[in-house]
């Protein structure tokens, strides 16, 4: 056995009262744990079947499956169209750095130095 083993068995002495040869059965036993091998402690299949069903789990539970793709959107031409008119305006009357910074929704400019961003919504209507 190795010196960390050893330091090991003395802490389960020490701290849980066991004898050493319950701590040696103890380290043995994790280890089979952590490898994945059967232990005596393990549910038969029919107990594990008792258990899941006590604790109200199906057993063969399918994983939940996330769609996370992005939805695509419809184009609003209203919208776009609204932008447009703002931008046109914007350019024809002097203002500077104008841009669209997104077709359907925010525009850009500067006054005097100053930035500013117009964002266009539209409301749902309401329901009745």
């Amino acid at each position: 056995m190795t010196d960390k083993e050893w330091e090991k068995i003395d802490e389960l002495v020490e701290k849980f009262g066991m004898s050493i040869a319950e701590a040696k059965d103890l380290i043995a036993y994790d280890k089979a744990v952590d490898k994945g091998q059967p232990t005596e402690y393990d549910l038969t299949k029919e107990q594990e079947k008792q258990a899941l069903k006590m604790a109200n789990v199906k057993e063969h539970k399918k994983p939940m499956v996330l769609n996370l793709q992005k939805r695509e959107r419809k184009a609003d031409t209203t919208k776009e169209g609204v932008i447009q008119a703002l931008y046109d305006f914007l350019v024809e009357n002097g203002y500077a750095d104008v841009e669209i910074t997104n077709k359907s929704k925010l525009i850009a400019f500067s006054i005097a130095g100053e930035n500013y961003e117009l964002n266009l919504i539209r409301k749902r209507k309401p329901k009745n």
